[in-house]
């Protein structure tokens, strides 16, 4: 009997202590599901550091070759052409004959002005001779006045007569002289538009141009800068040019001018700058990539363009503290890289910015740190 009762005492305690464990269990079960509940409650954000604007930036625009000088060539004169003597390519010296032009009736002109001259010259010494002598007879009245007045208008005239011969000749020996074309300056000839035995016509506006010449030891570069960059074009900005034709190297070129007055069409600044091209590598007329490297008007801090906030009360940014709490920025953006944008206002450099972070983000929330950067932030 007492073995019974101990039997049943046993079982007893053994049933309250199964019973205690198994309540335990499903406590403890419950509050490890309540954690989880409200860990994944917490949200999980990856952050980067805003990062400060360097000190000068790179602005890479197109530009625009062309030769320090280049005249287009015309004819002066009528005629055809005799004979060229420089082809394109051909390097030329100031005053060079580029081609020869064949007027036969302007150096007809010229022989017949000469002529006319020669003839006016003859007559305006008789006249020049009898209008002496007859001032000389005047005292003696071996002469009236009249005829004296009449042989000092008539040798008046006839020097008027030589002098208007002389202009003529001057003038169609200047257009005999134009039969040779000639180089202006020092240079290359880039197009030659004529041939032996082509009709020439003078002026610009009756025939294409016979030659083109470009001086090309220096270039000018021409390159539109945007307005936002326009007042950092100063003296003192380095440009580096990069051609197609040699890739991987950089030419520095300097500056010579700008237009200090923005083109309305498309709010450009026209930027003239300068190239050494002694040695002839770079060709005028091409198109070069320009690298400007300028201070930064508004110095701020550039944070990716997924960081950003748009909210009713504007644009705004969240910031990680350090024992994990949301701060939110209202901030004011710059210019817009794409991928990256231009905080002017609201952020500070280095602070941690939560890159994409959720709508719901409210000021002071706890969030967790992502694996990814839970090693940067203790």
């Amino acid at each position: 009997m007492a073995k019974s009762k101990w039997l049943i005492a046993v079982f007893l305690l053994l049933a309250v202590i199964l019973a205690g464990w198994g309540i335990t269990a499903r406590v403890q079960k419950k509050n490890a599901l309540g954690q989880l509940a409200d860990d994944a409650a917490i949200p999980v954000v990856s952050f980067v550091t805003a990062k400060k604007e360097p000190q000068s930036e790179e602005v890479i625009l197109p530009g625009s070759v062309a030769p320090a000088f280049n005249a287009t060539i015309y004819a002066r004169t009528n005629g055809y052409l005799k004979k060229w003597y420089v082809d394109i390519g051909d390097h030329v010296s100031k005053g060079q004959v580029l081609a020869e032009i064949d007027s036969p009736e302007i150096d007809q002109q010229l022989l017949q002005a000469k002529a006319d001259l020669m003839a006016a010259e003859a007559n305006n010494k008789i006249a020049q001779t009898l209008a002496h002598r007859t001032r000389a007879l005047l005292p003696s009245s071996a002469v009236s006045q009249q005829s004296s007045d009449q042989a000092t208008s008539d040798a008046n005239a006839r020097a008027s007569t030589v002098a208007s011969n002389q202009a003529n000749v001057q003038r169609l020996e200047q257009l005999v002289s134009f039969e040779e074309i000639r180089a202006p300056y020092d240079g290359i000839v880039t197009t030659r538009n004529t041939d032996i035995g082509h009709l020439i016509n003078s002026g610009s506006n009756n025939g294409p141009e016979l030659f083109q010449i470009a001086d090309i030891s220096w270039l000018r570069i021409y390159v539109q800068v945007p307005q936002s960059y326009a007042a950092s074009i100063t003296p003192k900005v380095v440009a580096e040019l990069h051609f197609p034709e040699y890739p991987g190297r950089a030419f520095v070129a300097h500056l010579v001018n700008t237009a200090h007055a923005l083109q309305p069409e498309n709010r450009t600044l026209l930027v003239q700058l300068r190239i050494d091209n002694q040695k002839g590598k770079l060709f005028p007329g091409g198109y070069t990539e320009v690298h400007f490297k300028i201070p930064p008007v508004n110095p701020g801090v550039s944070i990716p363009a997924s960081a950003l906030l748009f909210r009713a009360e504007g644009l705004q940014v969240a910031t990680l503290t350090p024992d994990r709490h949301v701060k939110l920025h209202d901030i004011t953006q710059g210019r817009d890289f794409g991928t990256d944008v231009e905080i002017l206002k609201g952020l500070e450099p280095n602070e941690p910015v939560i890159l994409n972070p959720p709508a719901a983000l409210v000021d002071g929330q706890k969030v967790r740190v992502s694996s990814q950067n839970s090693h940067k932030r203790s």
